[in-house]
């Protein structure tokens, strides 16, 4: 059944259970922060892309407001609740200055195959090693989501999309799988030319094969 969200459209994909920290400076916009302290009301956040509005997105609950600054901007929390897609996109909502629309909830599976997140934890370790990234990870699979480290994997926006649109939970284990088993030769090799590139004019000290 649809249902009307404020929309606040972010060339951004949040996913769900996303903490998501936004300063927030347009007047409509912190229009939207004040009803939803006053009000209680959540808001939608649609990926902005190819110069238009997506059809899905997350809405996102406003956990507080860490900064009110003298001109009237705003740091705010957030965090990623469920998805939702758009049926009636409306640049204004009623009298209100941000925008807003008629969306329809898609639920996406939560629970997913713990011992394909053990190895999908193992790899993403090896390759934040690789990257050279001090990114704190969950030391028990049951505190893991594949949502937890998808911005982090190397995936463009496009794919970003793509992966917020894969419901099915075993289906997004794979598709991450699979990305992080893609790029990591590539970060390896990246490195493996960083280093390279340090040694180029030092005295090498190489030891000449048997023949």
């Amino acid at each position: 059944m649809p249902r009307e969200l404020a929309l606040f459209p972010l060339q951004i994909v949040v996913f769900p259970g996303e903490a998501v920290n936004l300063h927030i400076f347009e007047p409509r916009y912190r229009q939207l922060i004040k009803d939803c302290v006053e009000k209680g009301i959540t808001f939608g956040i649609p990926s902005f892309q190819d110069g238009k509005v997506q059809d899905f997105g997350t809405e996102v609950e406003l956990l507080g407001v860490e900064k009110t600054y003298p001109g009237g901007e705003m740091d705010v929390k957030t965090l990623g609740k469920g998805i939702f897609r758009i049926i009636d996109f409306k640049p204004t909502l009623g009298d209100r200055l941000y925008a807003g629309g008629d969306v329809r909830d898609y639920k996406h599976e939560t629970k997913e195959d713990p011992s394909l997140n053990g190895r999908i934890l193992m790899e993403v370790q090896k390759l934040f090693k690789a990257m050279r990234v001090k990114r704190t990870l969950p030391s028990n699979v049951s505190d893991f989501s594949t949502y937890d480290v998808a911005h982090y994997v190397g995936f463009n926006s496009e794919q970003e999309y793509e992966f917020l649109l894969t419901f099915d939970a075993r289906s997004r284990q794979e598709k991450l799988l699979e990305q992080i088993q893609g790029v990591l030769p590539v970060v390896r090799e990246m490195e493996n030319m960083r280093n390279r590139a340090k040694l180029n004019g030092h005295f090498k000290n190489l030891i000449p094969p048997k023949l």
